[in-house]
């Protein structure tokens, strides 16, 4: 007995060792999906001196949190909060350039933070005197919080505080760093992020020289192409008549061109100066109505390329000489030139407008507008020197070939646009762009120029009545017919008990998943009519808090980590269907028809 008890105490104590040995060391977080720890930059800080927390973040594969609180839904972007007991001060965090990453699930670009990337804590000692040799440890919190999402899951991860001991000690050397800050200036807090590592520094002529060269660029882009028949056009008409005309009609459609960038570059003082952000390129394609009107856009240039209708120069513009009516019509152009560039320049733009929203606003200002010039000046260098048209290549069956070759490279853009919608809209605009062709080639190939002006009217009137009502039909976003409930756990086990089914959708407010789940599967209207005719019992769970019913009940009497789930209780089965994807209609849709109608 005795050496049956001595055995199971040696056992325990091996055991103990073994757990103690196996711990997290002090000053570490792990978790399945993340693994953070902090260093400090000395062994020791002297009183009245400066060092900084290293807070190193380590994310799983495919896992990442969200980095702007103005693109992070619900607000669930990254957030650190240090404190300590006494005598320590913590400045803001500072956070690394984050990256884009392009959610599947929305069809959007949001700044994440993502793989191994560190937040720095700046802090300083005050209030606290002591002698050579003396030295105290004081104990400093570091709070995190913050969603972390997956493309297919979203979790709200309980971290708890990171622990850390900042000794300060009266002849600490503070030599010998463990790390530095990253080289590179420190920004001031932006667009919802705290303070971040800005890179490389580039010289004031530099930036503008390449926001010049951005302008340039757009020129070629092939979203410009379809006007540019139209500008060379109307140059060469002026050419032939006044040198002075065809120079002041160029810098008319200049004009345009900087009017757009003017609009920009207002938006963007607006916005800073009233609202405390800033104007960042690329969020116009965050809105499926914009997405839509630039893909159809590009549709109906594309059939323009394509000879399928024309768009002929008013007599106006192309034949007088004296009056000044063609202008608002080059000025219009131009304009038009400038926003057709945006879908195809996304990255040259972003780039160059990310480097202004980091500079003062008559600078950033500036910077906007040198995109403008860059764009113009080939059009102001070509108006004033009308000899050069002289050089251009003659015309031939070469540029009917070249412009239809455009009017593909534009239905794919459109294309691409069209991807970017969310799924459950994409098949709706594709459909509504197959009759919006059609309209427009009854528009200009049902009638010609001696057609008869009623019979031209009668086909034009009902081209576009068709159009409209295509797009009444198409265009609407899905609308959800599903009366949801709000969770309620008595409601739910009432219902259980009655043999009425039961269908809980988890969700939450920063979920880009979720919002997937609602597009895809609960906007079906075969599905809202099933549930509807078979009397399930539905109910909206929302887990957007930590303190909320539906949270701790996906937690501890669901056992599921995060959110979408969607769980279905049939009448008579204890444990519920769960679905943790969003790609499951089809299976919902059966087990739904399998139900007895109410």
């Amino acid at each position: 007995m005795r050496k049956k008890t001595t055995v199971i105490f040696l056992w325990s104590i091996l055991i103990f060792a073994v757990n103690g040995f196996a711990a997290s060391p002090a000053g570490i977080i792990k978790t399945d999906i993340a693994t953070i720890s902090v260093e400090q930059q000395y062994e020791a800080v002297q009183p009245g001196g400066k060092s900084v927390l290293a807070v190193r973040f380590e994310a799983a594969k495919d896992w990442h949190f969200y980095a702007s609180a103005d693109t992070a839904p619900g607000g669930m972007n990254l957030k650190l909060d240090p404190s300590a007991e006494k005598f320590v001060t913590f400045s803001e965090p500072i956070f690394p350039e984050p990256h884009l990453y392009f959610d599947k699930s929305s069809g959007e670009k949001l700044k994440v933070f993502s793989d191994k990337f560190t937040v720095f804590l700046p802090f300083s000692v005050s209030g606290v005197q002591l002698k050579p040799g003396e030295s105290i440890t004081i104990a400093a919190k570091i709070g995190i919080d913050g969603a972390m999402c997956s493309d297919i899951q979203c979790r709200m991860p309980e971290f708890g505080a990171l622990s850390a001991n900042i000794k300060i000690s009266g002849d600490a050397a503070m030599t010998n760093a463990k790390f530095t800050l990253p080289e590179g200036t420190i920004q001031t807090k932006t667009d919802g992020v705290a303070p971040v590592l800005k890179g490389t520094n580039y010289s004031v002529w530099f930036a503008l020289g390449l926001a010049l060269l951005a302008g340039l660029s757009l020129n070629i882009m092939p979203c410009v192409w379809p006007v540019l028949p139209l500008i060379v056009m109307r140059i060469v008409e002026q050419a032939k008549q006044d040198k002075g005309k065809s120079t002041a009609m160029g810098l008319a459609f200049c004009l345009g061109i900087l009017l757009f960038f003017a609009c920009l570059a207002g938006t963007n003082i607006v916005l800073q100066l009233f609202y405390g952000t800033v104007l960042q390129w690329g969020d116009q394609f965050r809105n499926p109505a914009i997405l839509v009107g630039m893909a159809l856009l590009l549709v109906v240039l594309a059939l323009f390329m394509f000879d399928v209708f024309t768009i002929t120069v008013p007599s106006s513009v192309a034949n007088k000489t004296g009056s000044g009516k063609g202008y608002p019509g080059a000025i219009g152009m131009g304009f038009l030139a400038a926003i057709l560039s945006t879908p195809c320049s996304f990255a040259i733009l972003a780039a160059a407008f990310a480097w202004a929203q980091g500079q003062p606003l008559p600078l950033a200002t500036l910077a906007i507008m040198a995109i403008g010039v860059g764009m113009a000046v080939p059009y102001a260098i070509l108006t004033s020197m009308p000899g050069l048209l002289n050089r251009l290549p003659k015309a031939g069956r070469w540029m009917e070939l070249f412009k239809q070759a455009v009017g593909f490279i534009l239905l794919m853009i459109s294309m691409w646009l069209i991807a970017a919608l969310p799924q459950v809209r994409r098949m709706d605009v594709l459909y509504f762009a197959v009759v919006l062709s059609f309209c427009i080639w009854m528009w200009g190939g049902w009638v010609s120029y001696n057609t008869k002006p009623f019979r031209k009217w009668l086909v034009r009137i009902i081209a576009v009545a068709l159009a409209v009502a295509a797009g009444w039909i198409f265009l609407p976003a899905p609308s959800n017919n599903i009366d949801w409930q709000h969770y309620n756990a008595d409601l739910i086990e009432t219902a259980k008990t009655e043999g009425r089914p039961v269908l809980v959708k988890f969700t939450a407010d920063w979920c880009l998943s979720c919002l997937t789940v609602e597009k895809v599967i609960y906007s079906r209207k075969d599905i809202a009519k099933l549930i509807k005719e078979k009397g399930v019992l539905a109910i909206k769970a929302d887990t957007t808090t930590r303190d909320m019913p539906a949270t701790l009940a996906l937690k501890n009497i669901y056992n599921e980590p995060g959110v979408p789930v969607s769980m279905l209780f049939m009448p008579g089965e204890k444990e519920p269907l769960r679905w943790r994807g969003k790609s499951f209609a089809d299976e919902l849709k059966t087990l739904l028809e399998s139900l007895p109608s109410q």
